[in-house]
């Protein structure tokens, strides 16, 4: 349960806390342009403040229809193991429970190490018996 000096809002982060967070967490520079379009681009986001800092957020980007993405599922390394992720994770999986239909797929990259965290919300980790190897290219 999320303890209640946080405040958890369904809305857009601005860009500079999105790109200081990434920074927070080692994810590198990105262009001020690229991360506003690309936040304007997402189907939904959640924010998790304390005292007005943006200490965590999650989006899912995609068509809407067939193809749903968890993007940037991330919480500033000093709030980490206070619950933070998994209150996005709830709002992330409540969004997607009324947004997909039947035969939609719903995919992430989790970051190396958090594969755990992902599988209790029923993600899968590639290969296995019926699904090679996940791919990605980064430019």
């Amino acid at each position: 349960m999320l303890a209640a000096k946080f405040c958890l809002t369904l809305e857009t982060p601005s860009v500079e806390d999105f790109l200081t967070l990434r920074t927070k967490v080692g994810w590198g520079d990105l262009d001020v342009n690229i991360a506003e379009k690309s936040l304007n681009n997402s189907l939904f986001h959640v924010i998790i403040r304390n005292d007005g800092q943006l200490v965590g957020m999650g989006r899912v980007v995609g068509d809407g229809a067939m193809y749903f993405y968890i993007q940037d599922v991330v919480v500033d390394p000093s709030y980490q193991k206070q619950g933070i992720g998994a209150a996005l994770m709830a709002k992330i999986e409540d969004y997607l429970s009324n947004a997909t239909n039947q035969g939609a797929t719903i995919g992430l990259l989790a970051a190396q190490g958090k594969e755990a965290f992902y599988s209790r919300y029923g993600y899968t980790q590639r290969p296995n018996s019926s699904l090679g190897h996940g791919m990605c290219k980064f430019i």
